[in-house]
């Protein structure tokens, strides 16, 4: 297959400011490539990824959804990087088989109808806005099949969805991760810092806990990240950045257990099996991806939604979980392979069916 990836407009590729879904691009683009089909990605300018092929695209970048409101318009910037990657791929459509479109974001979904080429979407967040959300129950009718979810429970937040809907998962390159038997005194908490994602509770376990807490990760919002560091004493955490994945990996594997304490449907978590990767255990809230991927006693604990009193006690539990069941977890299911054959099938479908 020729394959035409359109990435996320948020941010350049490896800055980190795409969150999760830039390392599910780099990975399907790394198994498509190592399967045999043509890729090429369309991305914002300033992308770092020079071991892929690329189209570095100019503009402006787009507003994250989550700093918006549910019912707030569809806004783009002047001169917007989104729009200029879309006219991008409309120019070269007839140089590939298939288009597939990474951006959380109304306007790809809207012009989808427009193409000559079939478009796959894959949506990487859970429903955060109105108008995307009828623009996507209104493609999947119109071309069923092209909707592609991390988890169910991600796709359950859009009413009024179809079937067929197709539930990918997600994986990584399990030999850039390395299996620590023997961690330090000392807890994760690894993603973008922004409210969403609710740092404040982790640290407030490792206050409570005074287990020291490794944080990694792009800051998004920074008046959010001086609060926290406003708010907690700074000898209980350290802020180590956004880290590549092999320094990532080394501190992570180091500690007894990630925190996970999402205050929105997490629609995946890829951080949760780079943990698991490493034989560390992930105690998560009891919501949304991280939900379908911990089991709960095995591979780590799922607690209730924002109590932070759960989270400090399933840290003191933390020593029941057997870090070669984490290990093995990852490996069983969500190997760089499985990733690669799950969207293989979900392509070939959308241009069989076509």
């Amino acid at each position: 297959m020729k394959l035409l990836f359109v990435s996320t407009s948020v941010g350049p590729l490896g800055t980190g400011l795409g969150g999760g879904v830039e390392l599910t691009v780099y990975n399907i683009a790394q198994q498509m490539i190592q399967r045999g089909h043509q890729v090429q990605i369309v991305a914002p300018a300033g992308s770092t990824w020079d071991n892929l092929p690329l189209v570095q695209i100019p503009g402006n970048l787009q507003i994250i959804a989550q700093s918006q409101e549910r019912t707030d318009p569809i806004i783009m910037p002047e001169n917007p990087v989104l729009a200029n990657m879309w006219d991008y791929a409309r120019q070269v459509q007839t140089d590939y088989d298939l288009i597939v479109n990474f951006a959380y974001d109304w306007l790809p979904f809207y012009l989808t109808p427009f193409f000559n080429r079939p478009i796959a979407h894959f949506v990487s967040m859970g429903s955060l806005s109105d108008a995307l959300d009828q623009m996507i129950v209104q493609v999947a009718k119109q071309f069923p099949g092209t909707i592609g979810f991390y988890t169910a429970s991600q796709a359950i937040t859009f009413s009024q969805l179809t079937p067929p809907l197709h539930y990918l998962s997600s994986g990584i390159d399990l030999g850039l991760y390395q299996f620590c038997l023997h961690p330090k005194q000392q807890l994760a908490w690894l993603g973008r810092i922004s409210p969403e994602k609710g740092l404040e509770d982790a640290v407030a376990v490792a206050q409570i806990t005074q287990i020291p807490l490794k944080i990694m990760g792009k800051i998004q919002d920074e008046l959010y990240w001086q609060q926290i560091c406003e708010n907690y004493p700074n000898d209980i955490f350290e802020y180590l950045g956004f880290l590549s994945t092999n320094e990532m990996q080394q501190v992570l594997g180091e500690c007894r257990a990630l925190l996970m304490t999402p205050h929105w449907v997490e629609a995946f978590g890829n951080v949760v099996i780079e943990s698991l990767a490493c034989g560390v255990p992930v105690i998560s809230y009891r919501r949304g991806g991280p939900a379908e991927i911990i089991q709960d006693g095995k591979t780590g604990f799922l607690v209730e939604p924002d109590s932070i009193s759960e989270l400090v006690n399933a840290t003191q539990r933390i020593g029941e979980i057997d870090r070669h069941t984490c290990r093995a977890d990852a490996e069983a299911q969500f190997s760089f392979e499985a990733l690669g054959s799950r969207f293989e099938k979900w392509f070939k479908e959308i241009l069989g069916n076509r």
